[in-house]
């Protein structure tokens, strides 16, 4: 199976997105792979060439039950830490003896 996913990967490796997308993580479970996303663009890229991969696989496995979904991968919104007081409560939290250090040196986290 993987055999076969990346020969056809590399048959795509002019076109760099198709390429892209195809080495991103799969899972194979039974007759389904399950493509991992990581975005709707690359979904709307997988069901351009969707057909022609399935058609693929299937020849060369010799598999008529063969069939490819994507999955879209949730995102973590991560906070951005713009100024020295986000950074310091970041680290703060990681590190509360910071806390004490702060105080007791009498530093400002504004500078």
């Amino acid at each position: 199976m993987r055999l076969c996913w990346t020969a056809f990967s590399l048959q795509r490796k002019k076109y760099q997105a198709e390429f892209q997308l195809l080495s991103q993580p799969y899972e194979v479970e039974g007759a389904t792979i399950k493509l991992n996303l990581l975005s709707h663009v690359q979904e709307t890229m997988l069901g351009n060439i969707k057909g022609e991969l399935i058609n693929y696989l299937r020849e060369n496995l010799n598999n008529d039950n063969i069939l490819v979904t994507g999955v879209v991968q949730a995102h973590d919104d991560k906070k951005v830490m713009y100024t020295s007081r986000d950074k310091f409560e970041y680290l703060q939290r990681k590190i509360p003896l910071l806390k004490e250090f702060k105080d007791r040196l009498g530093l400002d986290t504004d500078f």
